[in-house]
């Protein structure tokens, strides 16, 4: 699903945080923190509540699993918050299966094509450039698999408190009225790592994340 496009070499570490906003007011602070050698990586998002969320807890989502010619393949998932059961998959791709746990027991289905995990889904461009044409993605977070295909938007300067970047926005295709509208900021000249996302509900419910800090090498 991913062609180079002016791409520049993955990242071997990136490390962005994250203000997290609903309709402009602040939920929570987020730390995301990639680590790769060329042929595995390693993923994780440390979040804290602000605010009234504060009384939420934290939360912490992580992904592993290798570096491939095209993008990122996880073996492993997990999402862990305070108060709510862990979610969990583990792909198994020389069985061809996925496996996810949430509330009560682990259910095995076959391994979905171009299935990825939340944190691959946004932090594999930076192992291979967005394809100009749709981009399908099949998303397992340990509860369920949802079906997404993006698309090239076309470039925008950005301005955050990271800093100005030349970015590559990509977004989600529509596929019903009531569908959520995502899109992605990627910046360009920073492995494509991601430094904005936003994500509208059909009420009209904005959720953005924009980065605050960015260091990658």
């Amino acid at each position: 699903m991913l062609a180079s496009v002016g791409a520049s070499a993955a990242p071997t570490r990136a490390e962005i945080t994250w203000e997290i906003s609903r309709n402009g007011i602040m939920l929570a602070e987020a730390v995301d923190v990639l680590e790769s050698d060329g042929r595995s990586y390693t993923i994780t998002s440390q979040w804290k509540g602000r605010g009234a969320l504060g009384l939420l807890g934290d939360a912490r989502v992580a992904s592993r699993g290798n570096v491939m010619s095209g993008g990122l393949r996880p073996d492993e998932f997990e999402d862990v918050r305070t108060g709510r059961n862990p979610a969990r998959a583990r792909f198994d791709w020389s069985a061809n299966l996925l496996t996810q746990q949430y509330k009560g027991p682990a259910q095995s289905v076959p391994m979905p094509p171009h299935a990825y995990d939340r944190l691959t889904q946004l932090y594999g461009f930076a192992f291979g450039a967005p394809e100009r044409g749709p981009m399908p993605m099949n998303v397992a977070d340990g509860r369920g698999v949802s079906a997404y295909a993006f698309q090239i938007a076309g470039r925008e300067t950005l301005k955050t408190l990271a800093g100005e970047f030349e970015t590559l926005k990509v977004v989600k295709r529509k596929e019903h009225p009531e569908d959520r509208a995502t899109e992605i900021w990627l910046a360009v000249k920073q492995h494509h790592l991601p430094v904005r996302v936003l994500v509208v509900d059909k009420e009209g419910t904005r959720i953005e994340q924009v980065a605050t800090r960015f260091s990658a090498r």
